[in-house]
This record gives structure tokens, sequence and C-alpha cells, in this order.
């Protein structure tokens, strides 16, 4: 695993956990007598998530809230390995004396993978479709494990999940008026339900066989290049079971700002065309998952007041709403030609 960037971008572990720079010297002094070898440094990449150099190798050091969600992600990243998808990292089980386990968190050691001085990005053609085949090699290995990990990983259920989505923004809808004018988010819930309603329809689409084992995240950040050039795929503490298409959905939704809104570049992409003879995934692109996803978080982390956050998603709204609302014109219009 990889960190974003450089490491100067780094911040000094703790300021997110209780006890701040207290919490950082207890973790390190932990973490000291654990390692066969000396920590020569250990800096914070996000909450729960530390770089740790030692003498000799570096490492990234993730916390999880439970055992078994540490376990899970040391199976399924060593059964990449074993089924051939090395592009991604491994865990290493035996640098320390004794599994890591501090204050309630267990953590796991990750291979670090030094990162590229070009960084991946859905704004360039190259790495869009770098990402999809990378998405699809990582497929066609999961498709021969889904019935190994069917007992451990939830089933897909994306019809679900945004309903869930669209009735939390309703909830949440007299506080983002303070930010948006009632019209805007009017529309915003006239497509989401729209899309829902023809979602429903086909929803045959969205529990089609044959099954992989999901990403669940294929955000431009869980694609890594590293310093050979190589693109990696990481993080996975999102997988689950469904379709490929649910994972290609995503990525689509993803990268339709980076190309305009547009359907007829969208379809070009080999693992994306077929799928846009879908009426379902038609109808799924339509719904402003990404918009919905941002407000619902920031006023659920009661976020909204601070003007970096607020400022943000009302970009993410109102800067491509012209290209967004043609694109679902768009859709309405070749859905109605099926």
């Amino acid at each position: 695993m990889g960190c974003r960037g450089t490491m100067k971008n780094t911040m000094k572990m703790g300021i997110n956990k209780s006890g701040g720079d207290d919490y950082f010297n207890r973790l390190l002094s932990y973490f000291k007598q654990q390692f066969h070898e000396p920590i020569l440094k250990m800096e914070q990449i996000r909450d729960s998530v530390y770089f740790v150099r030692t003498m000799t190798k570096k490492y990234v050091v993730k916390g999880y809230s439970k055992y078994k969600k540490l376990r899970l992600q040391e199976t399924f990243t060593r059964t990449l390995h074993q089924e051939g998808f090395n592009k991604t990292y491994q865990y290493f089980l035996d640098i320390t004396k004794e599994p890591l386990f501090f204050e309630g968190e267990s953590f796991g050691c990750i291979e670090y993978l030094s990162p590229h001085h070009k960084s991946f990005t859905f704004d360039s053609h190259k790495d869009r479709k770098a990402g999809l085949k990378l998405l699809e090699e990582f497929h066609h290995v999961t498709a021969s494990c889904v019935s190994r990990y069917q007992t451990l990983l939830p089933y897909s259920n994306m019809l679900e999940k945004w309903s869930e989505r669209l009735k939390t923004f309703k909830k949440y809808c007299s506080k983002v008026t303070y930010f948006l004018n009632e019209q805007t988010v009017n529309e915003l819930i006239g497509w989401a339900e729209w899309s829902l309603n023809g979602m429903k329809e086909n929803e045959d689409f969205f529990f089609k066989k044959p099954f992989v084992i999901l990403h669940g995240d294929v955000a431009h950040h869980n694609f890594l290049r590293d310093e050979t050039g190589m693109l990696n795929l990481i993080d996975f503490d999102l997988i689950h079971i469904g379709p490929s298409s649910t994972d290609y959905l995503q990525y689509a939704n993803r990268i339709l700002p980076s190309i305009d809104w547009s359907i007829d570049k969208l379809s070009q992409y080999k693992q994306i065309g077929e799928l846009t003879k879908e009426k379902a995934f038609l109808y799924a692109l339509a719904f402003p998952t990404d918009i919905f996803r941002e407000w619902n978080r920031i006023m659920r982390e009661k976020k909204y007041t601070k003007h970096y956050y607020s400022d943000y998603v009302i970009d993410l709204t109102l800067e491509q709403l012209q290209l967004r609302r043609k694109f679902v014109e768009e859709i309405k219009i070749l859905i109605a030609k099926m």
C-alpha cells in the first residue's frame, strides 16, 4: 500500500484520536516494543493509517475496529496473490513479536508501495482506460473466489443502498436548502426518484450472474501507480459480492465529470460500452449518488458549519449541474427509444 502523492503531505499521527500527541506517543511506544526492528519514523497518512519506517523497510500500518476485519483483509489479499493478481500490496505477519492490538484496535502491517512521481487521475484518458483494464483483471480473478467468500462477504444490493441514500438526503433537505435553492434540491430528488423507479422495473440486471468479488470503492485514490510504473488496486475494505457491472457503474459515475458528462464518450470504453445498452444501467447513471453521498456525510458529521466542507459540496453540486442536466435528458431519450 502506498500513500497519496508524497509523504510530505502526511500529518503527524494522533490528531484524530482522543489525547492527541499523548496517543501518538503511546502508540509509537507500543509499536517500538512490538516490532522486531527499530522504528526510525512514524507518521499519519489518515485516521488509523500510519506510515512506519524501520531500519530496513517501510510499511503502512492500518487499524481495524475488529480483529476479524483485519483477518479478512489479510486472507483476501493473500488469495489475490495466490490466484495470480499481484497488482496490489501484501500483509506481513512476521515483523512483530505478536499481533498488534492497541486501545481497542487491531493493526495490520501492509507492504508500502512507493508511489510513482505521476499520480493516477481520472482526468487522463490513458489512466481511465488503465483503471478499467485493471478492474477487469481483478474481476477475472475474483470470479473464481466467490464460493470461498460467500459466507464472509455481503451481497451487493444497490437498490437498497441508494434508496436509503435518497431517504437520508430528504431527511436533511431543510438544512441543504440553506446552501442550495429549493428548485435545485427538488430537481436532484426528481432525478433520483425517476432513476430508482427505472432500476426497480429492471432490477434483475443488478442481481445477474455470474458474480465476482467487487472492489466497492473505485475512487481514483484506490488506483496507485508504484515507482516502477505498474498500476495497483488498493484498499479492499468495501469488498462484497455481485455482478461486475456494479463496479463498472461506480467507475462510470466517478469518471463522468472528467468526460463532460458525455454518454458517447462513456460508451467508448470497452468494459462499459455494452452496459450502456441496458436500461437498468442507464437509469442508474442518472442517480446523483455522488452529490447525495457528500451532502449526507457533511450533514451527518455536522461539518456543514465549516466553509471548507460546505464550499466543496456546493461546488460538486453546481459546477457541472448544466452538463449533468443535459446528460439526464439524453439518458431519458435513449431509454425512450429502447
